[in-house]
């Protein structure tokens, strides 16, 4: 498949999320209207070193498609990462960005929607499964269950927190189980894989989605395998 065309984009908005995490809103001024499947990424040039290969960052795309020509990231500060670093010290409102995209097969296939669908995620992982889970409620498009799990340490980490537990209550079907690793508090406690096991107590037939850190990904894989599912059902998208 041939590259596609860098473009440019000029960030319109940016939201602290937490005290780690920032929104960027970013719009494509060359369409009215910025297509993409939810779940796909784009990747970022930024202007961080000599050599193209070290200047790219891949991020994937929060929002969903919605006749518009703006699209969200969700990006967390790394430490040590010289791309994020740029993009937290140096980019703006009003700042223009040069970016591929959308790209990407992480996507929700006609036959995923005729299964129970487990999006399991950590951190900033969560961006593709928003994008999943709103679109599916805009358009009414046909579903089973879909249980959204997500992991991270403390309460202040919870990303879309109030966004995703008012989704939960507007969408039947949709299921939002967010754990805290490392902070008591009214939800649940401890890490992903109890859950989803729970879940497929009954080995009702089923795709996992899996996006965010390797570790979590390489278990959650492990145990999904470990109770019986084929490893086709199982589709990944790592981060870092």
């Amino acid at each position: 498949m041939a590259l596609q065309p860098w473009r440019k984009g000029k960030v319109i908005r940016i939201d602290d999320h937490t005290s780690n995490v920032k929104r960027f809103w970013i719009e494509v001024p060359d369409t009215s209207s910025f297509d993409f499947i939810p779940g796909q990424f784009v990747t970022l040039d930024l202007p961080i070193h000599e050599k193209v290969n070290k200047r790219l960052r891949s991020y994937s795309i929060a929002s969903w498609p919605d006749n518009n020509n703006v699209f969200e990231l969700i990006i967390v500060l790394l430490e040590g990462g010289i791309g994020t670093k740029y993009l937290f010290d140096h980019v703006t409102v009003g700042s223009e960005l040069s970016f591929r995209g959308p790209q990407g097969v992480f996507t929700l296939k006609e036959e995923d929607l005729q299964k129970d669908i487990f999006l399991i995620c950590t951190g900033t992982g969560i961006a593709p499964f928003r994008s999943m889970a709103h679109y599916i409620k805009i358009n009414n498009i046909p579903h089973k269950n879909i249980y959204l799990l997500f992991g991270t340490r403390t309460r202040k980490d919870l990303l879309y927190y109030e966004e995703l537990s008012q989704l939960q209550k507007d969408m039947p079907g949709f299921y939002y189980h967010p754990t805290l690793s490392r902070e008591d508090w009214d939800g649940r406690r401890g890490y992903l894989h109890t859950i989803y096991e729970e879940l497929c107590e009954e080995k009702q037939p089923a795709s996992f989605f899996l996006c965010g850190w390797k570790n979590m990904i390489d278990e959650a894989k492990k145990r999904i395998l470990e109770m019986g599912y084929d490893k086709k059902s199982i589709h990944q998208e790592l981060y870092g």
